[in-house]
């Protein structure tokens, strides 16, 4: 082999760790910015039903209390009717928190969405090299 060949080896392999170099770096920064957002979803998750079920746990605790403080009030003169009116208050509270729930669900960002859009970018630049 001449000397020129072995250059022009040297430099191909040299373009080919370069490469591979440049591709596992980009792998390893892609995985970790998945990472990341699978850890900011389950934090935003944990966060949301903790939250949820204290707050529902002292509404039904505080609305059983109400009730039952409006009942023994009322007692003697119109309990039937405060029963009713107590039950389609309670249910019609249900109904709207529910729809609440279900619209803050939906309003929540996509999983994964900050590894799309990174590699979305990078696919543009890709295709821009072309």
């Amino acid at each position: 082999m001449t000397e020129e060949t072995k250059t022009d080896d040297e430099g191909l392999i040299a373009s080919v760790k370069n490469i591979a170099t440049t591709l596992l770096a980009l792998t390893r920064t892609r995985l970790e910015l998945l990472s990341t957002d699978l850890e900011e979803g389950w934090i935003r998750l944990v966060s949301l039903l903790v939250t949820a079920f204290v707050a529902l746990f002292c509404l039904c605790f505080g609305m059983v209390l109400l009730a039952i403080f409006i009942i023994v009030l009322l007692w003697d003169t119109h309990r039937l009717l405060i029963l009713g009116s107590l039950t389609a208050i309670f249910i019609t509270a249900g109904i709207v928190l529910c729809v609440l729930a279900i619209r803050a669900l939906k309003a929540m960002p996509r999983l994964f969405e900050t590894s799309i859009i990174e590699l979305a970018k990078d696919q543009k630049h890709l295709d821009a090299d072309k």
